[in-house]
């Protein structure tokens, strides 16, 4: 998590929350994408993507961001870096809104 946040502080990277729409409202780390891994159009909203950019995606306890760092590599994305949880990224200093 220090290390994602780094990141997120440099600006390294575009940061994807791939968790629900209710749940980003709730709280998300500032600036980031809402792409809900688990919605139907997933696969068509990361299509839109720049697959040769860098991105750090995350959701709330890991499962769900590995699940979508993995489909985005085997879609030919190829910097994609898992953040795991928001609790922890929040724990380490991230910013969240």
């Amino acid at each position: 998590p220090e290390r994602a946040v780094g990141m997120i502080e440099r600006g390294e990277r575009t940061v994807i929350d791939v968790r629900t729409p209710a749940e980003y409202a709730e709280a998300h780390v500032l600036g980031a994408l809402n792409i809900d891994v688990e919605s139907d159009s997933f696969d068509a909203l990361i299509a839109d993507l720049d697959p040769d950019e860098a991105y750090l995606v995350y959701c709330r306890s890991g499962r769900r961001s590995a699940i979508a760092a993995d489909t985005m590599e085997k879609v030919g994305f190829t910097d994609v870096a898992d953040a795991g949880g928001l609790v922890d990224l929040v724990r380490a200093g991230a910013p969240i809104e």
